[in-house]
């Protein structure tokens, strides 16, 4: 073997025992540990930048305000008045419905000279309602509904008598929803 030249830095003092230690790899970093510590901030960023744009889309609230708690509203009673005259229209091709409506409000309490009954002007009336004049005979609308088993009720002046616009009246309106009749398959649409 050969033996190296001599050149003026073989006369420096070692202080540390290393020579050339410019040259080799840094001591403690590893290219496994280095690759480690990528995916775990680049695993951060993902997270963080994921967070952010839930944010910004308003997906998740930082501070949330506190929502009012709500009462439920009590459901409104009707009362049974049967100081009303009550008008019974049927608005179905079915004969007898106003007949067997106007025995169910006379059984309920009114006189039978108060219930009145006939025929509506169409006979395509869809949902039996119950009509009240003013704000005053909404609770006697509610209970003559109840008391023929559950209908619309409507404010309405539009049967209310001209000559005596005082007058206590419920109008009844019967729809098809009471019919019991079958429809005529000619009148139904085909499938």
């Amino acid at each position: 073997m050969s033996k190296s030249v001599r050149d003026r830095f073989d006369d420096v003092a070692h202080a540390s025992g290393r020579v050339g230690a410019h040259r080799a790899e840094a001591p403690g970093m590893n290219g496994w540990v280095v690759l480690l510590w990528s995916f775990v901030a680049a695993l951060v960023l993902i997270v963080v930048g994921i967070f952010v744009a839930l944010v910004l889309m308003g997906r998740i609230n930082l501070f949330p305000s506190a929502e009012p708690s709500i009462a439920p509203t009590p459901e409104v009673t009707g009362v049974i008045d049967p100081t009303y005259s009550v008008l019974v229209l049927n608005a179905t091709g079915e004969e007898g419905l106003d007949v067997d409506l106007r025995d169910t409000i006379i059984n309920s309490g009114w006189a039978a000279e108060s219930v009145s009954y006939g025929a509506a002007g169409s006979q395509d009336f869809a949902d039996t309602t119950v009509y009240y004049v003013s704000e005053a005979d909404e609770l006697a609308a509610i209970g003559l509904a109840d008391v023929i088993g559950g209908a619309e009720i409507v404010q309405d002046d539009f049967y209310a008598d001209p000559n005596d616009p005082e007058q206590k009246q419920l109008v009844v309106v019967i729809g098809t929803d009471r019919s019991t009749a079958a429809p005529d398959p000619a009148e139904t649409p085909a499938e």
